[in-house]
Parts: C-alpha cells; sequence; structure tokens
C-alpha cells in the first residue's frame, strides 16, 4: 500500500509543535515505548551524533528556550555580561523539562558553554555530563589522535549510561543513516539557494530544528516529505535580495527574527543556523574503522566556524567563497549579545568583504527578543539600496 505523503502545511505544523514545545514531549514518549531507552542531549554547535544513536540512544539537541521561557531562576548563575542561551538552559532543566535526558554533552564553543558544564555536573550529579573536545591542530598525528581519545571516551561513557558494550557494526550502522539524513538537508539547502522562493527559511529552520528532536530515520522520512511536497508549492518569486547569514550558529535567533528578515526583502540563501545537521560537509565512510571514519570526517570536511581554528587560511576567505557560491548579493551579520566567537570574527569578516566589494550589515540580538521593529527598518533599507544600486545604470 502507498504511503499518503503529508502536505508541506501539515509538515510546517508538525515542525512548529516541536519547535514550541519546550517539555520535550517527543522525548518522553519514545522513551516510554521500553523501560530500556535512553535520550543524551547535546548543545550547540556540532555533536557526532552517530555515537549516541549507535548507544541505542536518542540524540536530542538543545538550543535554549528562545523566546518563549520565561528566565526566573537561570539569572542566578550566570553573569549579565553573558550570552543568553546558558540561562534559558538552566531554566528550562531546574524546571523539570529536560528531566527525561539521562546525560548530557557539551561540545567545545566557548569558555560559557565549558562554565555550563561544569555547573551541570554540580547540578545533577546523579546524570552522565561530558564536555566534549575539540581539535584546533588538524594533523592527523595530533589532532586526530586527540579527538580520537575523546570520542573514545564519550563512546565509553554512553555505553555504560546504557549497559550495551560499544559495537563498531552499530556505529556503522549510524553512519549510514547519518549520511542520508545529510545529504537531504544539503538537498533542502540547495533548493533553497536556487529557488529561495518555494523553501522560505522559516520553514527551512523547522525542518532542521525538528532534527534535533526527531529519531533520525523520522526526520530523513520528514525530509523526503518536504522536498516532494514543495516543488508543486504555487509559490512565486518576489523582488527580493539574495543575502547569507552569519553569526547565529550557537543561539539561535528568535522564529520571528526569521520571518522579519525574509518579509524585510531578502531571501536567505544560506546561514549557519542549527549546524549540527550540517557541520560534516561530505558523507562519513561506511568502510573501515567507524571511529576514525568520524575523526577524519572532522579533520578533512568540517565546515568553517567561528569556533573552530583555520589556520593560515583567513574565515573571510570562506565567506567569500560561499557568497560567490549561492550568488548572493550580500551578508547579514546577526551575531547574540556577548557571543565573543562570533563577535570577535565579525572584524575580518567585514575587511574581507569590503575589500572584495560585498554589500554587508549587522546587528545583534538575543534568542529571547520579542521586538523586530529596528531590525525590520534596518535591514529594509540594506535590501532597497541595494536593489537601488544593482538597477542603477
Amino acid at each position: 500500500m502507498t504511503r499518503l505523503r503529508p502536505t508541506v502545511a501539515e509538515i510546517v505544523e508538525q515542525t512548529l509543535a516541536l519547535y514550541e514545545d519546550l517539555d520535550f514531549s517527543y522525548v518522553r514518549a519514545w522513551k516510554s515505548k521500553s523501560t530500556s531507552r535512553r535520550a543524551v542531549g547535546f548543545m550547540p554547535v556540532y555533536m557526532p551524533r552517530e555515537i549516541i544513536h549507535a548507544a541505542g540512544m536518542l540524540p536530542v539537541g538543545v538550543m535554549g528556550g528562545g523566546d518563549r521561557l520565561d528566565i526566573i531562576k537561570g539569572d542566578a548563575y550566570f553573569q549579565s555580561y553573558l550570552c543568553h542561551i546558558p540561562r534559558s538552559t538552566i531554566e528550562l532543566a531546574l524546571s523539570h523539562r529536560l528531566d527525561s535526558l539521562d546525560g548530557m554533552v557539551f561540545p567545545s564553543i566557548c569558555d560559557v558553554i565549558r562554565n555550563l558544564s561544569g555547573m551541570w555536573k554540580l547540578l545533577f550529579p546523579e546524570k552522565m555530563a561530558r564536555y566534549l573536545d575539540f581539535p584546533q591542530n588538524f594533523d592527523p598525528a595530533l589532532g586526530g589522535r586527540f579527538y580520537r581519545q575523546e570520542l573514545e571516551s564519550l563512546r565509553s561513557a554512553l555505553s555504560e549510561l546504557n549497559a550495551l558494550p560499544p559495537q563498531d557494526s552499530a556505529l556503522t550502522h549510524s553512519i549510514c543513516l547519518f549520511n542520508k539524513n545529510r545529504r537531504l538537508v544539503k538537498a533542502l539547502y540547495d533548493l533553497r539557494a536556487s529557488k529561495p522562493w518555494l523553501v522560505p527559511t522559516y520553514e527551512a529552520y523547522l525542518l532542521l530544528r525538528a532534527g534535533n528532536i526527531l529519531d533520525v530515520e523520522e526526520h530523513t522520512q520528514l525530509l523526503e516529505d518536504y522536498l516532494v511536497r514543495v516543488e508543486s508549492e504555487p509559490r512565486k518569486p518576489m523582488d527580493n535580495i539574495r543575502v547569507i547569514v552569519v553569526g547565529s550558529f550557537c543561539e539561535q535567533p528568535p522564529l520571528g527574527l526569521i520571518l522579519t528578515l525574509e518579509r524585510a526583502g531578502c531571501y536567505i540563501v544560506d546561514d549557519d543556523f542549527v549546524l549540527a545537521s550540517r557541520w560534516i560537509t561530505a558523507d562519513i565512510s561506511k568502510t573501515g574503522d567507524p571511529l576514525e571514519a568520524l575523526v577524519e570526517a572532522y579533520l578533512k570536511n568540517s565546515t568553517f566556524h567561528s569556533s573552530k581554528f583555520e589556520g593560515s587560511t583567513p574565515k573571510w576567505r570562506h565567506l567569500i567563497e560561499q557568497v560567490k557560491a549561492r550568488q548572493a548579493d550580500g551578508v547579514v551579520f546577526a551575531a547574540p549579545s556577548f557571543c565573543d566567537p562570533a563577535l570577535l570574527d565579525q572584524p575580518q569578516y567585514e575587511k574581507g568583504l569590503e575589500e572584495a566589494g560585498i554589500a554587508h550589515t549587522t546587528f545583534k540580538y538575543a534568542e529571547n527578543t520579542g521586538q523586530f521593529q529596528n531590525i525590520r527598518e534596518q535591514i529594509g533599507t540594506f535590501s532597497d539600496s541595494l536593489k537601488l544600486w544593482s538597477e542603477a545604470p
């Protein structure tokens, strides 16, 4: 019997419900199907989810509370001059919304997340908490060896949590599943770049956020359904400029802010939202040692990023290549307030873009930002000016 695919409207409705559910009801329901099931959360930016999945667990991306959570207790744990996401994450945990998680992994992003991992161990000593460090040296004999030791340690901790011995066959199977998922995410982004009127970033973003929660096979099916259905949507091009948004890789912009950018006259043709599903830019090898395949993928096929050391290659060169590849008209720097990695990189990005003659503008936000009028006026002016100058003789 042929399966009836959901409509685009039904897919958007499902993903919006997942986005708005701060109680992680899907995770609770997934775990309720067996007493042996475990769920492990991870913070942005990147986490090799294959390792969690191979241990028979559900990897769950935790990206703060957004603009739907009042911070009551969380502000007591961090200074006011830090970004917002650690406070809202603590609030989620102290309000028991993360009780369905049996552990948390804190990937190396910045000092704030490092401190959050230590605080987590103090607040929730009964739960697994791991800090996962990434190499800044990309020599396989040095950084590769270091990263493998990190992954081996994480794999052992997960195996103990689930009382299952680590198996290479299970990890290889998980690699295959996530390879397929990444290919579909890439297809989604490629379609949006070629026909941005067909794939609003609002919808693409919700699809990516759903991948933080859903089992990988369920999310893969959702992506397939959307890509098939959206091609027949009666959507027409508008007179918008094409922009790339950078700086929003960790603390995510509110959904209303993404809508604001689009309504201000911008097609977002690339971004650094929800990088966990796009950090690795090519298929991970499914032959040989699977742990070594994860290491090699990180060393050779990971995207450029503010928390990643790029050696002698300036990051602005990667951004310029991205602008050319996506045929963008300009760049929007949208960074969370007090995000050191993003804000420290911004001057070199701006210098490189100015030298290349690429238009850009910048603003800051917090995940709980509720007013967007100033941003809409700024981006609307940016859009109008680019269209005006592009039409000038």
